[in-house]
């Protein structure tokens, strides 16, 4: 027999070992994408938010090719009138960013038929209207008065027709406060309007619109003080030569419809003065 060993057996044990697994560093790349891409997201909605509807919709026209840059007269000179898009008022005051003289398709108003006519027909009554607004801009070369009456009047071509948009700024009201009484530079912008109006034979439509006011009142006065500032409208147009039988419609729009975010903002005091097709 073999003499014993009394030595203890010798075991060995082999570890096999897989490089990559949970213990890699790829899901740790894809994690931080996947982080990166929803603060982008985040982020943009973010922004979304703290724009108004006709905000986005001026940014979304002046990046379609299709749409001509500065096409709104809104006094200044350059795409945006010297302003960044960004301003807290350039943007208001322009109603629709200042890109574009022609409205959204879903905000565009509409005509008696509520379709735009043919192709040829709206063209040549585009170009009449254009050239009211070409007569209104030029008409602040004439003095300082009003050079700086024009800073208050926006305009947009719609089906509906040429929209002249009065409105008023801090500091620069178009009525006195809490009445249909004009102020000297309202008596300016009509008489401005109602010059370049002169010129053509298009019916009229009146709009007028307040802002909000900033307390819960037992009778809110935004509907009688929108009708009443329409109505007054309609009579210094009167008196500054246009038929009465071109008046087709004075409207108050209360504080229904605001351009600025802020509905008790100034800028939300205005008028519209419509030349309709």
């Amino acid at each position: 027999m073999a003499a014993q060993s009394n030595l203890a057996p010798v075991i060995i044990k082999r570890k096999k070992v897989i490089a990559g697994g949970h213990h890699g560093g790829a899901w740790k790349v894809a994690y931080a994408d996947f982080v990166t891409a929803m603060m982008a997201f985040f982020m943009m909605m973010w922004l979304l938010n703290a724009t108004t509807e006709q905000q986005r919709q001026g940014l979304a026209d002046y990046f379609a090719p299709t749409i001509p840059v500065n096409r709104v007269s809104g006094g200044g000179d350059g795409a945006f009138g010297g302003e960044s898009i960004f301003s807290e008022e350039t943007l208001p005051q322009n109603g629709l960013g200042a890109t574009t003289q022609y409205a959204a398709q879903q905000q565009q108003q509409r005509g008696d038929s509520g379709t735009a006519t043919d192709d040829g027909a709206q063209d040549a009554t585009n170009e009449e209207l254009e050239e009211i607004i070409a007569e209104l801009t030029a008409l602040g070369g004439e003095s300082t008065v009003m050079k700086n009456a024009l800073q208050h009047i926006v305009t947009r071509i719609t089906d509906e027709g040429l929209v002249i948009e009065l409105f008023a700024l801090d500091g620069l009201p178009l009525f006195v406060e809490g009445t249909d009484r004009p102020t000297e530079l309202m008596e300016t912008l009509v008489e401005m309007v109602a010059s370049v109006s002169q010129a053509v034979t298009n019916d009229i439509a009146i709009g007028g619109h307040v802002r909000a006011a900033p307390i819960v009142l037992a009778s809110n006065p935004v509907w009688d003080k929108s009708t009443d500032r329409a109505t007054r409208t309609r009579l210094m147009l009167e008196q500054n030569g246009l038929a009465t039988e071109r008046m087709q419609r004075v409207t108050g729009h209360a504080d229904r419809e605001p351009v600025h975010r802020n509905p008790m903002a100034t800028r939300n005091n205005r008028v519209e003065i419509v030349l309709l097709r």
